[in-house]
């Protein structure tokens, strides 16, 4: 698309910066230069467009917009034009460099608006350098008591549509008529005509609600203000009310110069301010649109820029404020007015961009602010407390490591730290928003870690598992950590010392003023346990900090006790060692028993968050406390056993013989089903081999091989056969490689007597287990082994051919059963070498000694 710029082409751009409307805050999208021309459009008309090409990058458009028939562009004093997009509905504004820019391009936007209004479409000598003055295409009636029926009917039809209202805009202007509708005010409370004050109610309210900037600055005006509000103090909507707003805004006493401003512009500047903000806020407050509201925002915002630039700019302005606080005359209210005034500095700072507010933090600690600060803060006046707490919190709001560089300054200057103004005022103050605030500018500023950053996952195997370098803690800041040790030793016992003083006191009775401090208190005191570890355990164990806390268990105030418990439960939360045995030592879980005992069988927010409480020591087997709670409070607990969550931890106890060793056995039972250990698969036939849990003596024993047995070790007794064979040529029990034995399992090698055979085998090892056998030569052994593998492998293969599939299934099932009972059985045994007991049926024992007898004769 072809840009065909405006004549003048020389002193077309100028320098401009633009800005957008984001979450009723304006965000500074660039400075460039601006120019206005007409562009063809893709259907070849020609469109009238602003561009503003950026000043960094001059290929980079910051801005082009078209002037839509619909468009709304206003002239805002002598350098800002503001509009909405239609086609985003954001909120834009042009701030230019020089009046004499701003002028040219609102010249061409104005006559390109006027041909839209008259219906005639933009020409080729339509151009800025023409002044365009087109007859106004409405005309209203004179400002007079009896047309005002008529003027008020011709605005609502006016403002029912956007040229209406453009054209009643420029009516509105170019007449005056604001000034023409004021002292009918007047007259009409003369006359005392209801009526038609209601009218002009109505009227100013329509005026206003065109939403044009100009009208807008002129209404708040000095010589307008008094006659607007005035008429809209008389509010059709309630009509047997009259507002009082003349009397509010008259008040010469409300505008107070704490150092004097000498630029009049910048005082009629804040008097604006003060008035569109009283507009917004309470007197359009019901009726205002989003429209409306916007544009009020705009106003104050620009006008509040141009106010804190001209203070943070003005040295000597700094200086003489400042200075109030370092005057060797005491000025108090004075020194309250500087308070104030510095506090409204800091609301007007928070809305604007973190550069500007930064700029200004930084002018004003570099005259003194921490010195304001400490000032307010001990001030006996309940409002500049508040407004020094609120020029602290801005503060941290904005950059908390600014205040902590200013608190290491103090540390090394040896001058008393801010930290312990703040604990001061903490201790006394009444008012329970100072409070609040206070305690959350403790917990920031002795806050030791950055902001905790979201933590990275990656995806491995289907499931996403926090990195490593996410949990990693960040490195200490060596001067936090300084400020940390000089607050542990100076400071924390005067923060917690209401707690330390509840150390023999006999009632538990406390006035509003004390029962809050605890609940900050304490808060404050899970914040540095969660913090600062090391710490905050020397200082918890140094000052019995847990049992003073318990004492608040037996007060009257339910709140009290649930802040008690809550402190509690972050200990046990931790499930550090260290606080565990602690809160053992310390028998604090009584209390909370008692507490439980006492409320139940009602449901309320206490006796719910005393069975979360052991609840959780139950759902994190917290070995120690269940332990303690069973053995030192078993008879209430028992008391409590209708409750299945007492009754469990009784019998979990009683289970485990007292010793929390064994607790996580039943705990397992109880939260989920036992895991099966993984089969692994025979390698000779493909199936499944049940995996038996061996323990470390078991496993020596059968890693060892026989020839290492009978080389190495001494001759050793030896049972004698139970088939009547020699002790030299059979051992007691043919045993089989663990593969032919699920072979045996899978074929159903084991018969279904083999339970009675099992016994009898037992009670036979039991009685020839003593007897010693001559020893035995090592060539005779190998070929008893040899025969005894050959013999074995042909009973299994005919096992294999006569026995049926439901068979083999049975026997191998109950094969493993007993498997399992003759290996847990050689466990528990004690004396002797441990063994392993396998029975087989008669079938194979009956074929095995037939076998041998073959042999034997063939031999």
């Amino acid at each position: 698309m072809a840009a065909q710029p405006v004549p003048h082409q020389s002193t077309d751009k100028k320098r401009v910066k633009v800005y957008e409307l984001r979450n009723n805050d304006w965000f500074d999208r660039g400075t460039g230069f601006c120019t206005a021309a007409f562009g063809m459009s893709e259907d070849g008309q020609r469109d009238p467009r602003v561009f503003v090409e950026s000043e960094d990058q001059p290929d980079r458009v910051l801005l082009e917009t078209r002037i839509y028939k619909e468009d709304s562009f206003h002239k805002q004093q002598e350098t800002l034009i503001v509009w909405t997009e239609p086609t985003t509905g954001m909120d834009m504004a042009l701030s230019f460099q020089e009046a004499e820019g701003c002028a040219m391009i609102w010249k061409f936007v104005n006559n390109v608006q006027q041909h839209h209004i008259s219906g005639t479409a933009p020409d080729d000598g339509l151009s800025d350098d023409i002044v365009m003055v087109m007859p106004n295409p409405i005309s209203l009636p004179p400002a007079s008591m009896a047309n005002l029926a008529e003027i008020e009917s011709q605005m609502r039809g006016l403002s029912g549509s956007a040229n209406g209202r453009d054209a009643l805009t420029k009516y509105v202007l170019t007449e005056g008529f604001i000034g023409k509708l004021i002292p009918l005010v007047s007259d009409a409370e003369d006359l005392e005509s209801l009526n038609d004050l209601h009218r002009l109610c109505n009227i100013m309210k329509i005026i206003i609600l065109l939403n044009d900037t100009s009208i807008i600055e002129h209404a708040v005006s000095d010589e307008c203000v008094i006659g607007v509000v005035g008429a809209l103090e008389y509010d059709p909507d309630f009509p047997s009310h009259k507002a009082n707003h003349r009397q509010w805004l008259e008040g010469e006493g409300r505008y107070k110069e704490v150092v004097r401003i000498e630029d009049s512009n910048i005082i009629k500047k804040i008097h604006q301010t003060y008035r569109l903000q009283y507009l917004k806020d309470v007197v359009l407050a019901r009726i205002l649109d989003d429209n409306t509201f916007s544009v009020l925002n705009s106003l104050i915002f620009f006008h509040q820029v141009d106010i804190v630039q001209h203070l943070q700019t003005n040295a000597v302005f700094l200086a003489e404020l400042f200075n109030i606080f370092k005057s060797p005359q005491p000025d108090a209210k004075r020194k309250k007015e500087a308070v104030l005034f510095i506090q409204q500095c800091g609301t007007i700072a928070k809305n604007l961009q973190p550069p500007a507010r930064q700029t200004l933090y930084n002018n004003f600690l570099a005259h003194g602010l921490l010195q304001v600060i400490n000032f307010g803060l001990r001030h006996s006046d309940v409002a500049v407390r508040i407004g020094a707490t609120d020029i602290l919190v801005s503060m941290i709001d904005h950059d908390p490591q600014m205040i902590r560089s200013m608190i290491y300054r103090q540390l090394h200057e040896k001058q008393p730290p801010l930290t312990d103004s703040l604990i001061d005022l903490l201790l006394v103050e009444v008012d329970l928003g100072v409070k609040s605030q206070i305690s959350d500018a403790l917990k920031v500023l002795l806050d030791q870690n950055p902001p905790v950053q979201p933590e990275a996952y990656t995806k491995a195997n289907g499931e996403y598992a926090v990195r490593a370098a996410a949990r990693m803690p960040a490195a200490a800041d060596p001067q936090q950590d300084n400020f940390l040790n000089v607050f542990y030793e100076c400071s924390a016992t005067k923060l917690f010392q209401p707690l330390i003083d509840l150390q023999g006191r006999p009632s538990m009775n406390f006035s509003v003023h004390q029962a809050s401090m605890f609940t900050y208190l304490i808060e404050i005191l899970c914040f540095f346990i969660r913090q600062h570890q090391h710490r905050s355990k020397f200082f918890v164990l140094n000052n019995d900090i847990v049992l003073r806390i318990s004492q608040l268990l037996s007060c009257q105030e339910n709140f009290l006790k649930l802040i008690a418990i809550r402190f509690l439960r972050q200990l046990i939360g931790l499930q550090d060692e260290f606080y565990v045995k602690h809160v053992s030592e310390k028998r604090v879980i009584g209390p909370v028993l008692d507490v439980l005992i006492e409320t139940m069988p009602r449901d309320n927010l206490l006796s719910s968050a005393c069975l979360e409480f052991f609840e959780f020591i139950r759902k994190e087997n917290i070995k120690e406390l269940v332990k303690h709670l069973v053995e030192n409070y078993r008879e209430k607990v028992q008391n409590l056993a209708y409750l299945d969550l007492f009754k469990t931890l009784a019998i979990r106890y009683d289970q485990a013989g007292g010793f929390t060793a064994n607790m996580d056995y039943f705990i397992e039972a109880d939260e989920e089903p036992r895991k099966r250990r993984p089969n692994a698969i025979n390698p000779k036939t493909g199936g499944l081999m049940e995996h038996i849990a061996m323990d470390q003596a078991e496993e020596e024993y059968w890693n060892v091989s026989d020839d290492e047995d009978d080389i190495q070790a001494k001759p050793v007794n030896r049972p004698s056969s139970a088939n009547d064979e020699s002790p030299g040529t059979r051992p007691l029990v043919d045993y089989a490689s663990d593969e032919e034995g699920d072979e045996n399992l899978e074929a159903g090698a084991l018969s279904a007597d083999e339970d009675r055979q099992e016994s009898g085998l037992r009670k036979a090892d039991d009685s020839l287990r003593d007897v010693a056998p001559p020893p035995e030569r090592l060539s005779e052994k190998r070929r008893r082994e040899e025969d005894e593998e050959e013999d074995l492998s042909k009973m299994i293969q005919h096992k294999r051919r006569n026995s049926s599939s439901a068979s083999s299934n049975a026997s191998g099932v109950s094969g493993v059963l007993r498997k399992k009972k003759s290996i847990s059985g050689a466990r528990d045994t004690g004396g002797g070498p441990r063994k392993i007991a396998i029975s087989i049926s008669s079938n194979l024992r009956n074929r095995n000694g037939q076998s041998h007898s073959r042999s034997d004769d063939e031999a």
